[in-house]
């Protein structure tokens, strides 16, 4: 499973222009389902989210997590991340789940994060979404959580 996770200052996800979702100072995270993936791959990947230290402290360091600093949580899924792009001029997409595996493993993460952290916002399974967000730093990370973690 796969977050691509940008800090924002602000980011909402529109679907037919209007808002469905927004938060403020957060993380905004694009997620994608690889096939194989499980309940165990989406449970660490929120793990990671929740607990990765990118906000920063006192002395300006990249020390505090989503947590600490009471953070918002934009989940977005987005098929296209597991795509193969190593040759060609085409992405390939075999590496991705099903899009009935996906969307079930994205709502069992958005269902974990909301019995888990008091601000979480989503966007719409399959939809033509559009996401605009302020990048704060600009900060963006890629968390992969490994089929065979």
């Amino acid at each position: 499973m796969i977050g691509l996770l940008q800090r924002v200052t602000e980011a909402k996800v529109a679907v037919a222009g209007k808002t469905i979702g927004a938060i403020d100072q957060g993380l905004l995270v694009l997620i994608g389902v690889e096939k194989g993936d499980t309940e165990k791959q989406a449970d660490r990947l929120l793990e990671r989210l929740l607990g990765y230290r990118v906000f920063a402290d006192d002395q300006d360091k990249m020390n505090l997590s989503l947590i600490d600093v009471q953070g918002g949580l934009l989940l977005v899924s987005q098929f296209t991340l597991p795509a193969d792009t190593q040759k060609g001029m085409r992405p390939g997409f075999s590496a991705g789940a099903s899009a009935d595996e996906g969307e079930r493993l994205f709502n069992y993460l958005v269902e974990k994060a909301n019995a888990t952290h008091s601000k979480v916002e989503t966007g719409t399974f399959g939809a033509d979404m559009q996401v605009s967000l302020i990048n704060d730093g600009p900060v963006t990370f890629w968390l992969q959580v490994p089929v065979d973690a």
